[in-house]
């Protein structure tokens, strides 16, 4: 057993959708330890609580039940600006659907956690152009998410979550609207980096392919973990 504090600690977390007759109980007591440096995927049908999970992890949602402590901090006390603060130093996002800023180049959509946190904007700037050249996008830095591929668009979402070498890497389906080739190879990339980093990744996903690459699976089903 390890005795280090676990980076993200929960102990029966609920999390309901709804009220009255029409509640969804979409988490059903949830109690998980994800260890520092760890990389795992969440899997499970359609349906089951994983995006849920997800979400709450990156203090994007509330929940309702339970705790949650994440570098042992309870989140739960948080006003919203200190809540977004901390996710802003501590957790970066994948979204499948990338979830860039249409009006900025891609350099610009990396710099922005950076410029968020006060860093100089020729440090920002540097840091994320070694960043889309590792991705091989150096050349597409100045294009906007409208003059890139899907691919491409993916690609720059991950090394926006990355470059402030946040402690823990949440991503809901990252590869979903990739090919199977570019799937893997964005995996690798940001695998690798994780591990150069020593950041906690969490990654859902369907494909049992990129679940194998993870150190650990976790199954859900109906709201709940059925396997570690």
């Amino acid at each position: 057993m390890n005795s280090n504090p676990a980076i993200i600690d929960i102990k029966n977390l609920e999390k309901t959708y709804g009220s009255g007759s029409s509640v969804i109980s979409v988490l059903r007591g949830i109690n998980l330890e994800i260890q520092k440096g760890e990389v795992v995927s969440i899997t499970g049908p359609s349906g089951t609580g994983k995006s849920t999970l997800l979400n709450l992890m990156g203090c994007l949602d509330n929940f309702d039940r339970g705790s949650l402590a994440i570098s042992g901090t309870d989140v739960s006390s948080f006003e919203v600006d200190a809540l977004s603060d901390f996710r802003n130093k501590h957790i970066g996002f994948i979204f499948q659907l990338h979830n860039l800023l249409p009006e900025f180049t891609a350099l610009e959509n990396v710099m922005m956690p950076l410029l968020i946190r006060r860093c100089k904007h020729a440090e920002a700037k540097e840091k994320s152009r070694e960043l889309l050249a590792r991705f091989g996008l150096e050349n597409r830095s100045h294009h906007k998410p409208g003059e890139m591929s899907g691919g491409e668009c993916q690609r720059v979402a991950v090394a926006r979550a990355i470059v402030g070498e946040p402690d823990i890497i949440l991503a809901d389906e990252p590869t979903g609207s990739l090919d199977s080739k570019n799937s893997m190879n964005l995996l690798e990339v940001l695998l690798n980096l994780c591990r150069e980093k020593g950041s906690t990744a969490v990654i859902v996903t369907h494909d049992m392919k990129i679940a194998g690459m993870t150190e650990r699976i976790i199954s859900m089903l109906d709201g709940l973990i059925v396997s570690q």
